[in-house]
């Protein structure tokens, strides 16, 4: 997915966090720092990547990703997308529903 905002680098980059591991946390937040998406709605979160950096907690990475995805960000929603990421992170047919969730909400 494409945007023109250039949310759509910052998406992958967080995308490859929760559904591959992979960047580390410090290396995301320095990518994410080096090309900022230029939604509006997530500015704030980027000064605090400036911030703390590597120290940035996933609760922020979670919030970020569904702004960028559009979504409303409140309790629910925050703690839907947690509960997703924290069994993408078990093993095996649990991990692959939890991708599958993942795609799905963020529409991935």
């Amino acid at each position: 997915m494409s945007r023109s905002d250039g949310s759509a680098s910052s998406e992958a980059l967080v995308d490859a966090y929760f559904l591959e591991g992979e960047p580390t946390r410090a290396e995301l937040i320095s990518r994410l720092l080096a090309v900022p998406a230029k939604n509006p709605a997530a500015l704030p979160f980027y000064e605090g990547f400036r911030i703390l950096g590597g120290r940035t907690p996933d609760l922020s990475l979670i919030a970020l990703r569904l702004v960028l995805a559009g979504k409303r960000v409140d309790d629910a929603a925050v703690t839907q997308l947690r509960a997703i990421v924290d069994r993408l992170r078990a093993e095996g047919a649990e991990a692959e529903r939890a991708r599958s969730e993942y795609r799905a909400l963020l529409g991935v």
